[in-house]
């Protein structure tokens, strides 16, 4: 083939899918590999097995149209434009070769019919079938896909700039014109300098330029140097250099090739086409089977939103599009068609994924429009899209399920005549799932990791044994209107502590009623999770009830009594805080493992009081007064103290303890003390007085005490 040049050449890469199907695994020769990609028109493959008497049958295939299926393998030749060739390699391997029998160039004119007439220029389905006979004993299944090839027609440049070699070359005509439009002294060969000033210095012209050799040879260079013109200071201080090898020169020595480096640039990129891939890697974008993004609404780093955003593998994320509505929606993506979000996507693994839509209506519109009161004149828009949530289920590196949960409503639009602007919050996500549609995710593996959701569940008692019934820990994710019938749930996130609430509107009446509004605050918080049992680790065994633990319910009293008055209801269950202690298990990866220990849930009670302001009595029951209901939740890490208790020295004197102060006192001898750990402590206080009976012994029978002993016995004379 010819060369395919690559920065402006346009050309169309082959691509050729290939994918290997075993009909029969007890048969005697088998197909392989099982999976191979190959980017031209040859490809090959091997057959294993005993090969005597089997024949290679070449076909091509067309699906059903009833079924959409490929017809079962057979023996019959069809006629194709692909050679088959094979080639004995082994005594049980064949090689069996595919090579494209026509030119892939695009054609110029109809005249032409070894050629491509349109860019696709070959798809289509192929199988070979190994035969015994006529029945089939392994087959390998190929489709085709392959774009024509476009070759430029004029030469190509390589864009590079050639330097010569300026040992013995000017850098330019003139090198010593340095001054533009003035007369350089010296220089000769300067266009400005008139007759009148070159006859100044005429006899003094630069002998050369600067690059290349100069003549005469400097004197600082060695080889400039002999034995009657040697200065004192030769030959110490002479630079060892070649005459040519000048300063001037710099990168331009001895010549170089530069190619130029991509700048960045403002402009406008030129995107390609997208190109899918065989197989999923985390961050891929996800296509669909028209090898087109699939794409969910979603906010762009400005915030804006995007509507058309790829999915990335792997990567999940919450959306939220505002939309100010003057009319009913017509299009995509809040008018949608079941239709419309059944999409076939591409698993990863050479199959076809549909997306699985269930609708359901929405009850309370409040978490999505943000509008005035309605009114007469305005438009009923039914079946808007508010919410859609995407659930990817996958295993390894491709998809095994995709669900859709699709939120609807009937909602309030303007008018022409009303031009009320409403606000419309359209709600998306994506969440991938390993495994099944049954499946959910873990919060780590082994430990808790920071950031993932803290696990509760429910004992459910079945015929063959205890199972613990996966249930969210939520708190409360507060709207606009910050009521409590309208707040949102978000769950516990482990390691990080977070305060939520809501305001509950109470009247004057419901505070005449205490009984009845304590049971309505607690079941408000009740509400948020009905968990018993909380996981010890991020991975539990839903069927083993060791990796689950009791949550502790404590109920704090207040300091007043429970009972109420005129406006006044005490003993009320306003906040419930949850404390969850957890400890380092291990560290996996570089990664700190911890597990849960204990969690404790308890109720903090307050007093409502109704405020009617100034001094008179309230006696207006319908009036209506806000109360807020929180709850919080704090992580607690337990440590883990490995080291030796502190000894009472340490206790009460702390100025000695080495934590608390930079001079320590007890490290003054330190490799007789505990804090030496490189070796046994037994051994370390061995030596060290091994050391000191050496240094008592040098001290005693070396020269001082010897002159000690001399003056004592002068003294004694």
């Amino acid at each position: 083939m010819a060369k395919i040049l690559s920065a402006p050449v346009l050309c169309r890469c082959a691509y050729i899918l290939l994918i290997v199907l075993i009909t029969d695994t007890k048969s005697n020769v088998v197909f392989q590999p099982s999976y191979l990609v190959t980017s031209g028109p040859r490809l090959s493959a091997f057959l294993l097995g005993n090969s005597s008497g089997i024949s290679l049958i070449l076909s091509s295939l067309s699906p059903s149209s009833s079924s959409g299926r490929l017809p079962p393998p057979s023996c019959s030749e069809d006629q194709t434009q692909w050679v088959l060739t094979r080639e004995l390699v082994g005594k049980t391997t064949v090689q069996v070769q595919l090579s494209l029998n026509r030119s892939l160039l695009l054609c110029d004119n109809n005249n032409d019919t070894d050629c491509c007439p349109e860019p696709l220029c070959v798809l289509e389905t192929l199988r070979v079938s190994a035969c015994l006979g006529n029945t089939p004993q392994a087959s390998l299944l190929i489709q085709a896909r392959i774009y024509a090839q476009v070759f430029p027609t004029e030469p190509v440049s390589d864009n590079k700039t050639v330097i010569p070699n300026q040992v013995y070359r000017p850098l330019g005509s003139c090198p010593c014109d340095l001054t533009v439009g003035a007369c350089d002294v010296r220089c000769c060969c300067d266009k400005d300098c008139s007759p009148e000033a070159l006859k100044l210095f005429q006899g003094q012209c630069l002998s050369g330029p600067f690059g290349g050799e100069i003549y005469p040879v400097p004197d600082y260079l060695c080889i400039a140097q002999s034995a009657k013109n040697a200065p004192d200071w030769f030959p110490f201080l002479c630079v060892i250099s070649l005459p040519e090898n000048n300063p001037f020169l710099g990168l331009f020595y001895e010549g170089d090739t530069i190619t130029p480096k991509p700048r960045p640039s403002f402009q406008r990129p030129v995107l390609s086409a997208p190109l899918p891939t065989n197989i999923y890697q985390q961050g891929d974008p996800i296509f669909t089977m028209s090898d087109q993004y699939f794409t969910i609404p979603q906010n762009s780093l400005v915030g804006q939103c995007v509507d058309n955003a790829p999915v990335a593998f792997l990567k999940n994320f919450q959306a939220q599009c505002v939309t100010h509505l003057l009319s009913c929606p017509t299009g995509p993506p809040l008018q949608t068609t079941s239709t419309e979000l059944r999409v076939q996507v591409r698993d990863g693994q050479g199959g076809v994924v549909t997306v699985d839509v269930t609708d359901k209506m929405a009850v309370d519109l409040s978490p999505f429009v943000a509008s005035p009161v309605a009114e007469d004149g305005r438009l009923l828009c039914e079946n808007v899209t508010l919410a859609l949530d995407y659930k990817f289920f996958w295993r390894g590196n491709g998809l095994t399920n995709i669900t859709l949960t699709r939120i609807l409503g009937n909602i309030l639009s303007a008018s022409v005549s009303l031009p009320l602007t409403v606000a419309l919050t359209a709600r998306y996500s994506v969440v991938f799932l390993n495994g099944d549609a049954l499946a959910q995710p873990n919060s780590g593996n082994p430990g808790y990791q920071v950031g993932r959701p803290v696990i509760g569940g429910i004992v459910d008692t079945l015929e063959n044994g205890t199972v613990i019934q996966r249930t969210p820990v939520n708190l409360r994710k507060p709207v606009s209107s910050g009521l409590c019938y309208s707040a949102e749930r978000r769950p516990v996130l482990f390691g990080e502590n977070s305060t939520a609430g809501c305001l509950l509107p109470v009247s004057l009446q419901s505070l005449t009623q205490c009984s009845l509004l304590r049971q309505n605050v607690a079941s408000l918080q009740m509400a948020l999770s009905t968990a018993t049992h909380i996981a010890r680790n991020g991975d539990p065994d839903f069927l083993n009830l060791a990796d689950w633990l009791n949550i502790s319910f404590v109920k704090l009293n207040s300091s007043q009594s429970v009972g109420g008055g005129i406006g006044i209801c005490s003993g009320i269950p306003s906040h419930r805080h949850i404390h969850v202690r957890s400890i380092l298990a291990e560290v996996v990866g570089g990664l700190p493992q911890r597990e849960i220990q204990a969690v404790e849930v308890s109720d903090h009670m307050s007093t409502w009081k109704f405020e009617c302001g100034g001094g008179d009595p309230c006696l207006e029951p319908t009036g209506t007064q806000t109360f807020p209901v929180t709850s919080s939740i704090t992580f607690t890490d337990i440590p883990i103290n490995t080291g030796p208790p502190k000894t009472r020295f340490q206790i009460n004197f702390t100025e000695y303890d080495c934590d608390r102060n930079d001079v320590c006192w007890p490290q003054l001898a330190f490799p007789l003390t505990r804090y030496y750990t490189g070796e046994s402590y037994s051994l370390s206080l061995a030596k060290g007085l091994i050391l000191v009976f050496f240094f008592i012994a040098a001290s005693i029978l070396g020269t001082p005490w010897k002159q000690i002993r001399q003056a004592w016995r002068s003294a004694s004379l």
